[in-house]
């Protein structure tokens, strides 16, 4: 495997990873921006919006049609919450060039611009989301916004996090909440569209049996790679500080279920000396994982 990193502008990054154990290349973009209480339902609101349709797929069957014939490709998007980052993730994945026969399209190139065109190239509607994809997504992420009760366990860990973490970013729920859904329309979600895409973080990410010189230049070439203009980039650096510990809570739901589920947060808190020792995010999450595995009683 080889990998290597290339800083295209000023807060955009492209990542190589030529490797030979697929068949299949994963083209990734990943937007980081700092989570805020303000924001995170727009956030959410932007992954289901932008894969509704772009400029020249504007439509959600044009996009599965042109997926379906590049070999049945896929493509699908989501968020993660990181610390206090909310990062918008857009993936498609294609088959490599190396199993189609050798007078067909270049597979790799045709992949990684569909997603930049879908991400950074979004249908609009005289300067603005159109309102039909507004009001539907609306309505989605409504449902599972208010579906989250319903995996009890991912209720119950989710539960333990914003508690442990109530008033920090990295409390607040990743998909939003639904008080915020009626004050997002075509016009604000558009205009904030605009400015998360000219201050966050942008890695783009490729991967698979790919010559790493040609898939940079299919990137560096694209134009709307080009328009984007360099920044210092709005997130947060999830560094290791020193704070107080704060006092241990229990915290008890009741629901009408048949099995109760019980999560406990260890938040770990760090002393001066062991600030010098820069392997310990490893070392919690192996002891973390240590923790998990079941015992016989």
């Amino acid at each position: 495997m080889n990998y290597q990193k290339t800083i295209l502008k000023n807060g955009i990054t492209l990542h190589n990873i030529e490797t030979d154990k697929f068949k299949t290349n994963l083209i990734a973009i990943f937007l980081t921006t700092s989570l805020t209480r303000e924001y995170v339902t727009f956030d959410s609101m932007l992954t289901s919006v932008l894969r509704r349709g772009s400029k020249n797929m504007p439509t959600l069957d044009i996009i599965s049609k042109t997926m379906e014939e590049m070999y049945g490709a896929s493509f699908d998007c989501g968020l993660d919450k990181t610390g206090d980052n909310h990062i918008l993730k857009f993936y498609i994945e294609s088959v490599n060039d190396n199993f189609l026969p050798q007078n067909e399209e270049n597979m790799l190139k045709k992949s990684i611009e569909n997603l930049i065109e879908i991400v950074f190239n979004p249908y609009i509607e005289q300067n603005r989301f159109k309102k039909e994809y507004i009001e539907q997504e609306k309505d989605n992420m409504k449902q599972k916004i208010d579906g989250k009760v319903d995996n009890k366990a991912q209720y119950a860990k989710n539960r333990c996090v914003e508690e442990m973490y109530k008033g920090t970013p990295a409390g607040i729920y990743r998909f939003g909440y639904t008080e915020d859904l009626p004050k997002i329309n075509e016009e604000n979600l558009y205009k904030y569209y605009k400015e998360l895409i000219s201050k966050c973080k942008i890695d783009i990410f490729i991967s698979g049996k790919t010559k790493i010189e040609e898939s940079r230049k299919i990137v560096e070439e694209n134009e709307n790679i080009k328009k984007l203009q360099p920044r210092d980039a709005e997130y947060n650096i999830n560094n290791i500080e020193i704070r107080n510990c704060p006092k241990e809570r229990i915290i008890e739901e009741k629901q009408d279920v048949a099995q109760g589920k019980i999560v406990i947060g260890c938040d770990i808190v760090f002393n001066e000396e062991d600030l010098k020792d820069t392997n310990l995010k490893y070392e919690a999450l192996l002891y973390n994982s240590l923790l998990r595995r079941k015992r016989k009683f």
